[in-house]
């Protein structure tokens, strides 16, 4: 008999220590707390938690930006890590599925940032890395592209667990690729951008995002913003002087819940910082679906073919020889012989 999970979702809404990565992880691990303590079985962190979202690239012109972004390149962290080990080890301690936004640095490449997703199951394990798939606007200056090798839904004590990263959310095709795979529960991650043009509800923004995934899909959501902190703006102003009134904006930080129907689940939080809770019912996701099924029977597979490519994107492959064989060179007369500095 089918008898989908119910379970408590938490999701933050805070500033990270700036460009401490350190300090921000143990404030991650005070929140995990917190939550499980709260009852929480999932809890969701904005993007780029750890530790810090590029606003130079809105309010300084890229000259002026860039050592801020070698500040970002030194601070981010890789996946996996230490960093993600200790939240792992708190996740698994307090027995709470977490996802989190960090900055992560490529292992090989020591200026090359990804906008990353980190899925962490309630026992501690790494279930995905999603990196960002297209960066939003000023944020190229910053970001690789990501590639579809993490577009996946995991399997959890929760149910079917998927993630995008803020504007990922309003891509079509992203969003489908994980309601295919029998995506659940949601969980979308966003940053307070004030920057934004003037006629730009931010907020409202985030909120019709995330109905509208809901409604499509029949999925409950969980959204988690940064907010921005003094000392955020104070480290812009102090390079550019108008980065204080820019970043003062309001509306521009949503974190809630949204069931099957597109609807807010309680109360979400407008700028504040602090955490909501919600109890998610996934037998809910059910009847809804009789008339709108995206992925199953409200479709037409016959006319329409989404195709993915999940092949992990890398600068480089490399064919090695045979294990054992050694890289020698072989003379015309077949005497093994190795190539000599000509120096």
């Amino acid at each position: 008999m089918l008898n989908l999970p119910k379970f408590r979702a938490a999701a933050v809404q805070a500033a990270p220590i700036y460009l401490n990565t350190e300090a921000t992880v143990d404030l991650v691990c005070r929140l995990i707390q917190e939550a499980a303590g709260n009852g929480a079985s999932l809890i969701a962190f904005p993007e780029v938690f750890v530790s810090g979202y590029p606003y130079w690239n809105w309010v300084m012109n890229p000259v002026q930006g860039s050592r801020w972004f070698e500040k970002l390149c030194k601070a981010a962290i890789e996946v996996p890590g230490p960093e993600i080990h200790k939240i792992a080890q708190t996740a698994a301690r307090y027995h709470i599925n977490v996802v989190i936004g960090v900055n992560e640095r490529s292992p090989t490449g020591i200026a090359t940032l990804y906008n990353t997703l980190v899925t962490i199951s309630d026992e501690g394990c790494i279930l995905g890395r999603h990196r960002k798939l297209v960066p939003t606007w000023a944020e190229k200056l910053t970001w690789a592209n990501g590639d579809a090798s993490s577009l996946k839904v995991h399997n959890t004590r929760i149910g079917p667990l998927g993630v995008l990263a803020c504007g990922e959310n309003t891509n079509t095709l992203a969003r489908f690729s994980l309601l295919s795979q029998g995506e659940l529960v949601h969980v979308a991650s966003y940053i307070s951008l004030p920057v934004a043009p003037a006629d730009y509800d931010m907020a409202e923004a985030i909120r019709l995002r995330a109905a509208a995934h809901c409604f499509e899909g029949k999925v409950f959501t969980i959204v988690s913003c940064s907010t921005i902190s003094q000392e955020i703006v104070e480290a812009m102003s102090a390079s550019h002087p108008e980065a204080e009134e820019l970043l003062a904006r309001p509306n521009s930080a949503f974190t809630g819940v949204l069931g099957p129907d597109g609807r807010v689940i309680g109360n979400p939080l407008i700028d504040k910082e602090g955490i909501v809770y919600a109890d998610i019912d996934l037998n809910r996701c059910i009847q809804p679906r009789q008339m709108h099924d995206i992925t199953g029977h409200y479709n037409r597979f016959d006319i329409f073919d989404l195709k993915v490519d999940r092949r992990p994107m890398n600068a480089i492959r490399f064919t090695d020889p045979p294990l054992g064989q050694d890289n020698l060179n072989v003379s015309a007369g077949g005497t093994d012989s190795v190539l000599e500095n000509p120096s």
